[in-house]
């Protein structure tokens, strides 16, 4: 059985189409690449290294790494590799596949590095998708992953919000796209917008914010938060995990060396393919 949830990589494919990511400007994507490839072992890699973007959706992680490596290649089992074949065009350095973990292109122990980001926790098998992407690295190679965090780290009222977000979720993923979207765009206006800066003018006063949802899109673009709503409340499936569950789920792959990002966003985990495995 194919490790994939239609309605989600379709729900993928019209966000991707609709929030392509040229409207983000270089500061803000060179920003949030960062935040992401904080644990990234940069070390391990060079301009000879060979290595996979596992649900690639409109390329932008890949137009941070493409100039780092040899080969880099763009893995989405959506409509949206047409949309990473767009803005990665000035690449002669990518490789763009429709394709899915289990099933792509690329052999086993071939890649130098991997990562996939904000994907697995759409797919109805995350240890397997887990599995399938380590299969594909070399003896050493590094692989980053960040997953949707179960909030194990927020108090109640953090936990609370997030779970009537949640129900709103069920009934808004459901929509048909055009009211989707149009949804999406009022939660980001008047809920998203409004509270992330009331964050910013927080943290101006040296007021702690850890704990104010939303203060991670403080610094944001409305774009940013308008792609973000779109994947938060669009997307027909999605799972949360804690720490612990995530560091189980990487070493049950074969990866060790475990290591976490200590902040937002949660949880970004990397770690390198045991030598003796397959």
């Amino acid at each position: 059985m194919i490790n994939i949830d239609n309605a989600t990589v379709n729900s993928f494919g019209d966000e991707w189409e609709r929030f392509d990511q040229t409207k983000l400007s270089d500061k803000e994507l060179k920003k949030y690449f960062k935040k992401y490839f904080d644990v990234f072992p940069w070390d391990l890699i060079n301009n000879k290294s060979e290595g996979f973007d596992m649900g690639c959706g409109s390329g932008r992680w890949a137009k941070e790494m493409a100039p780092r490596v040899k080969l880099l290649h763009c893995i989405d089992p959506s409509e949206a590799i047409k949309v990473a074949r767009r803005n990665l065009k000035n690449f002669n350095n990518i490789r763009c596949h429709k394709g899915s973990v289990d099933n792509n292109k690329l052999k086993n122990c071939s890649q130098d590095f991997g990562y996939s980001i904000g994907v697995l926790h759409h797919i109805p098998n995350t240890q397997k998708a887990i599995n399938s992407c380590v299969k594909l690295l070399k003896p050493g190679a590094p692989f980053l992953i960040y997953l949707y965090y179960s909030f194990e780290n927020r108090p109640f009222l953090y936990i609370a919000c997030w779970k009537i977000s949640n129900i709103l979720r069920l009934f808004i993923f459901r929509a048909s796209p055009n009211i989707k979207q149009i949804i999406c765009d009022l939660i980001a206006f008047s809920v998203y917008l409004p509270i992330s800066r009331i964050s910013l003018i927080l943290e101006f006063f040296n007021i702690n914010i850890k704990n104010i949802p939303l203060s991670f899109y403080r610094k944001s673009s409305f774009y940013t938060m308008r792609t973000d709503v779109r994947d938060r409340f669009g997307t027909p499936l999605e799972k949360r995990f804690s720490k612990q569950q995530i560091t189980k789920m990487l070493k049950s792959s074969g990866l060790e060396n475990i290591k976490f990002s200590d902040h937002e966003p949660f949880w970004c985990a990397v770690g390198t393919k045991k030598k003796d495995l397959y």
